[in-house]
């Protein structure tokens, strides 16, 4: 994950390199202060439209999970085992596998509704990454038209 993000980077600053360049060669020639705008202009609709983008896809990983949390990762069997656990001081006790069973439910369920609060935390975060970039593309993006209509 890290070596694609580093790699996107890299891409970036090449691409921006170039541009730039490009921007200095054409200023010499015909303006290259029109070119530089433009070059910012694109450079902010690919940020905020990358934003955006992943925005979304974390948005639509969030409501996955809502609707399919990821299951409670121990077995009963396992929970049998070693799940009942006794508070300092107290007597041994054995419980029933029926109390047992009810107590391992009782987990499962409360893992289960953890789970799906965390997603819609996660979730209204992403819409942030949706609903605050979004905006700044649109008038960018407005802009550029407006700019190459004239």
């Amino acid at each position: 994950m890290v070596s694609i993000i580093l790699l996107v980077a890299v891409v970036l600053i090449i691409f921006i390199f170039l541009l730039i360049g490009a921007g200095i060669k054409a200023g010499s020639e015909k303006g290259g202060e029109d070119v530089i705008k433009n070059v910012y202009i694109y450079l902010v609709l690919f940020a905020t439209l990358m934003m955006t983008i992943g925005g979304s896809v974390a948005a639509f990983m969030a409501v996955a999970d809502i609707v399919a949390p990821t299951p409670y990762y121990q077995s009963f069997e396992e929970f049998k085992r070693w799940g009942h656990e006794k508070a300092v001081g107290e007597e041994p006790t054995k419980l029933s596998d029926a109390e047992l069973l009810e107590n391992y439910q009782s987990m499962v369920h409360s893992h289960k509704q953890t789970s799906i609060e965390r997603s819609k935390n996660s979730l209204i975060k992403s819409f942030g990454w949706i609903v605050i970039p979004l905006p700044i593309f649109i008038y960018f993006q407005r802009r550029l038209n407006r700019k190459e209509s004239v």
